[in-house]
């Protein structure tokens, strides 16, 4: 009976950690997800507010009452700034037209896509950051 005890316990230990492995790999999934559907949405708000600029007069009154009302509308939601907004414009402006880099850019989080867009000169030196940063990731 004592032998089964402890087979059963060193059974169950491996178990145990295998299932929080899962699940630890399943939450690290949901959060790259999640965090690429961010990019996503941030990189067609800046596609539809260039698209909207190059079709219609719009100033920068435009962009700070479109930042109002999706505050209004999703209280509680952060990243609707009108700040915010304009970097998603600036954002879809820097990679649009760059078909190596445009895809890896949603494989990293909104934060160091800010820091690299913001610090770095050119499309070479931005490269070199996302592949680092994939790299770890």
């Amino acid at each position: 009976m004592t032998g089964d005890r402890v087979n059963l316990s060193e059974t169950y230990t491996e178990l145990l950690v295998a299932v929080k492995q899962r699940i630890r790999a399943a939450q690290y999934e949901a959060l790259r997800a999640v965090n690429r559907e961010l990019v996503m949405l941030y990189w067609d708000i800046g596609k539809m507010i260039v698209t909207r600029q190059q079709g219609e007069t719009w100033g920068k009154s435009v962009v700070e009452q479109l930042a109002k009302d999706l505050q209004a509308e999703f209280q509680g939601v952060s990243g609707f700034s009108a700040r915010n907004i304009w970097r998603m414009r600036d954002f879809y402006l820097t990679y649009h037209l760059n078909t190596k880099l445009s895809p890896m850019v949603a494989e990293i989080g909104w934060s160091h896509n800010l820091a690299i867009m913001e610090r770095c000169k050119d499309d070479l030196e931005r490269e070199f950051y996302l592949r680092n940063i994939l790299e770890v990731v």
